[in-house]
C-alpha cells in the first residue's frame, strides 16, 4: 500500500478495505501474479497494466443525465437560482471520470444559452479517463437517459459511437486533481460529486466535504450522488435544500 501510496498519489488506506482488496485481487488473478509484490513491480514497468489497475481503483462507471430527475432539479431550480446573481458563474464537476457528468452539465447550460458565460472545470485523478474526456467518443449504451432531442443537437454518430459536439467541448477545462491531496480553488457557485465519496472511509469524507465547503462562495451548492446522503449537513456549513443538493449558508 505505502509503494502504490509513493508511486502514484493514491492511498489506499482512504478507500474501504474489503472492497479494495476484493478488486485488487481480481486484477492480480486475472493477470497471473501470484503476490501483490510480484504484481506490484509489473504494474511499474507494464503501463497498459498500470492503467487498468487505475481504472479498476477509480471505479468509471457513468452515463450521461444519470438519475434524470436530479439533472433536471438542476435545470430547473438550482440554476436558475445561481443566476439571480447575475455573475459568470463558476461550477466544477470533481471526479469526473470519463466526462459523461461535465458534458451533461454543458448541454444543460448550452440549452439555457448560458454555456459561453459559465466556466466549467473537470477533473480526475486517472489520466486514462481524462484521456476519454477530452476524446468526447461515447458508446450508444452511455447515452440511455439523454433525451432524444438533446442527444440529436449534441451527438454526432460515427461508426460505433458518438461523437460529442465541439461546442460543449470547448468550454470545459479537464485537469488532472488528486482529491484528497490537491488543493482546491475557490469561488465555485456549483461543485458537482457523485457517487465517489461510497468509496472513501468516514474520515476520508469527512475531510472532502470540509474541502468542499471551503470551495464553494455562500449561496453555492453541492450535488452529491443518490446513495451519499450528508446526515448532519450543518457541521460543513451546508444546509439541505432539494434532495442530494446542499446549499452553502
Amino acid at each position: 500500500m505505502h509503494n502504490i501510496k509513493q508511486s502514484t498519489g493514491i492511498d489506499l488506506a482512504q478507500y474501504k478495505e474489503a472492497q479494495m482488496k476484493r478488486r485488487l485481487t481480481t486484477l492480480r488473478m486475472k493477470n497471473g501474479y501470484n503476490t501483490f509484490n510480484d504484481f506490484f513491480a509489473a504494474m511499474m514497468k507494464d503501463k497498459a497494466l498500470f492503467y487498468e489497475f487505475l481504472d479498476r481503483m477509480t471505479i468509471n462507471v457513468s452515463e450521461f443525465w444519470r438519475n434524470p430527475n436530479r439533472w433536471e432539479v438542476l435545470r430547473d431550480v438550482i440554476l436558475p437560482d445561481l443566476q439571480r446573481s447575475g455573475r459568470r458563474l463558476k461550477l466544477w464537476s470533481a471526479a469526473c471520470s470519463t466526462g459523461e457528468e461535465p458534458y451533461t452539465l454543458a448541454m444543460i447550460l448550452s440549452d439555457k444559452n448560458i454555456l459561453a458565460q459559465t466556466g466549467i472545470l473537470a477533473t480526475d485523478i486517472d489520466d486514462g479517463a481524462l484521456a476519454k474526456a477530452k476524446q468526447g467518443l461515447y458508446l450508444e449504451r452511455s447515452l440511455k437517459d439523454v433525451p432524444k432531442d438533446v442527444a440529436e443537437r449534441y451527438f454526432t454518430p460515427d461508426g460505433p459511437v458518438f461523437k460529442v459536439s465541439d461546442g460543449l467541448k470547448k468550454n470545459i477545462d479537464f485537469r488532472k486533481q488528486n482529491l484528497l491531496l490537491d488543493k482546491f480553488d475557490e469561488g465555485f457557485d456549483l461543485i458537482i460529486c457523485r457517487n465517489v465519496m461510497i468509496y472513501f472511509t468516514e474520515e476520508a469524507k469527512n475531510k472532502l466535504y470540509h474541502k468542499f465547503s471551503a470551495s464553494l462562495r455562500p449561496g453555492g451548492y453541492l450535488f452529491v450522488g443518490s446513495t451519499e446522503q450528508i446526515f448532519t449537513p450543518a457541521q460543513y456549513g451546508f444546509e439541505s435544500t432539494e434532495t442530494f443538493f446542499y446549499r452553502k449558508k
